[in-house]
C-alpha cells in the first residue's frame, strides 16, 4: 500500500511539475510578444516623428485628379440596372 501510495504521488509531482514548466513558459512567450510589440510601437512613433520633420508642410490633396486647363468632361446620366430583380 505504501509503495503504491508513493508511486502516485510521484506520478502526481511529475504531472505538476511538467505543467508548470508549460504555464511558465507561455507566461515567459506572451511577456516576450508584449515587449516586442511595444517596442515595435515605439520604433513606429520615432519613424512617423522622423517622416513628419522631413516631409513639406502642405501635401497635395490627391484626392481628386488635376485636370488641364480647357479639358472638357462629359456628363452622363447614371442608370440602375436591374438584374438581380431578373433573377
Amino acid at each position: 500500500m505504501t509503495a503504491s501510495g508513493a508511486k502516485h504521488v510521484g506520478n502526481i509531482a511529475t504531472i505538476i511539475t511538467g505543467t508548470v514548466q508549460e504555464v511558465t513558459r507561455e507566461i515567459g512567450e506572451w511577456i516576450t510578444d508584449a515587449i516586442e510589440m511595444n517596442e515595435a510601437a515605439a520604433a513606429a512613433r520615432k519613424d512617423a516623428a522622423a517622416q513628419a520633420e522631413t516631409l513639406p508642410d502642405e501635401i497635395p490633396d490627391e484626392t481628386e485628379p488635376a485636370t488641364p486647363a480647357g479639358s472638357a468632361y462629359v456628363e452622363a446620366e447614371v442608370v440602375d440596372s436591374d438584374l438581380d430583380d431578373r433573377r
